[in-house]
């Protein structure tokens, strides 16, 4: 059981509204919600082999992407979270090709929830690290349609995620620090366990799918060999990757260095704008990690300050700590090494 001076999410975002008016009554009571849907997550991947919850639907999401019955689950478990609640008017998901009106036109619901709600769909069938990621935007003017919801990441209100793994952990942030929580099973509430967190400004690993080198522009090719031939602290840069982007992102965050998912030299036009989603994975992500003291590019341009163009564009990122990643957008701005 923690202790008395361990804080809940709930006594937190309460101490936290009173210096930080982003904390809204109805965002605090938004991220509660963000809090249960990862709760039931939670509940279900624990024991999803016994429930016959793995494998796949048969269905493809609009991605194109075989649709795993968990994912279906984390879709259905954040519309649920918010249907009703007067704090959601739209919901922007992975798994639906339209954003879905969770409040009437004329209601007064306040955000816009971007979601990805089951990232890391390839680790589910073998027990490996998932998450859920999500994004607010404050709600776009009545009437205005879904070209209100394409904004950049500059102006989300709120951004975060939950790692499901050992442990349950929810981060988020509301533009005054990066916090993160650990669920207590034995009280059913997240506790504060990394308050206010720091990326260090550079690491010693790096994570990135080296099956896809071959695909990589030069730059990256070039980058990726620098880390493994100079030294951080002593050693040259270790391979961690995880195959699931909160798994690897949270790693990054807690111990430095750099995660890349890069464009492809695919002759696919989708793969050579990056596989990522610049509204619902890579800007979140990118909010949360700002706030951290890290930083978040597309190797030509910072994350937060791209401007959507589709609520499911697509975009590299390269995100970290910031040594790794100006030395990225280094190697990047001349098309190979830089000059030294």
């Amino acid at each position: 059981m923690p202790s008395s001076a361990h804080l809940t999410l709930g006594r937190h975002l309460a101490a936290e509204a009173r210096r930080n008016p982003v904390l809204t009554p109805d965002l605090v009571a938004l991220l509660g919600q963000v809090a249960w849907a990862a709760k039931v997550l939670a509940a279900a991947l624990r024991t999803s082999g016994l429930a016959e919850l793995t494998g796949e639907t048969g269905e493809t999401n609009v991605q194109g992407e075989s649709q795993k019955k968990l994912d279906l689950l984390g879709n259905e478990t954040f519309i649920a979270a918010f249907r009703g609640t007067d704090l959601v008017r739209t919901m922007v998901s992975e798994e639906l090709e339209s954003p879905l009106a969770l409040t009437p036109a004329s209601g007064r619901a306040p955000y816009d929830l971007y979601v990805d709600p089951l990232d890391g769909s390839s680790n589910l069938d073998v027990n490996g690290a998932v998450g859920s990621i999500f994004s607010l935007h404050q709600a776009g003017p009545q009437g205005a349609g879904d070209e209100a919801l394409l904004r950049p990441g500059s102006e989300q209100v709120a951004a975060g995620y939950a790692m499901y793994g050992p442990g349950t952990i929810l981060v988020y942030t509301a533009g005054a620090g990066t916090h993160g929580f650990t669920l207590d099973p034995e009280i059913g509430e997240f506790v504060l366990s990394h308050e206010r967190m720091r990326i260090p400004p550079r690491g010693a690993t790096y994570s990135i799918n080296e099956g896809q080198a071959r695909t990589w522009h030069p730059a990256i090719r070039q980058f990726i060999e620098s880390l493994r031939d100079h030294p951080a602290g002593g050693r040259p840069y270790s391979l961690r990757y995880v195959g699931a982007l909160v798994a690897d992102l949270h790693r990054t965050l807690c111990d430095g260095g750099v995660y890349l998912y890069p464009a492809s030299g695919s002759t696919d036009p989708q793969k050579r704008t990056g596989k990522l989603r610049l509204m619902y994975e890579a800007a979140p992500l990118a909010l949360v990690t700002e706030q951290a003291g890290g930083s978040a590019s597309t190797g030509t341009e910072r994350i937060l300050d791209v401007k959507p163009t589709s609520v499911h564009q697509r975009v590299p990122l390269i995100i970290g700590s910031p040594h790794e990643v100006s030395q990225a957008e280094a190697f990047m701005a001349v098309g190979g090494k830089p000059q030294q």
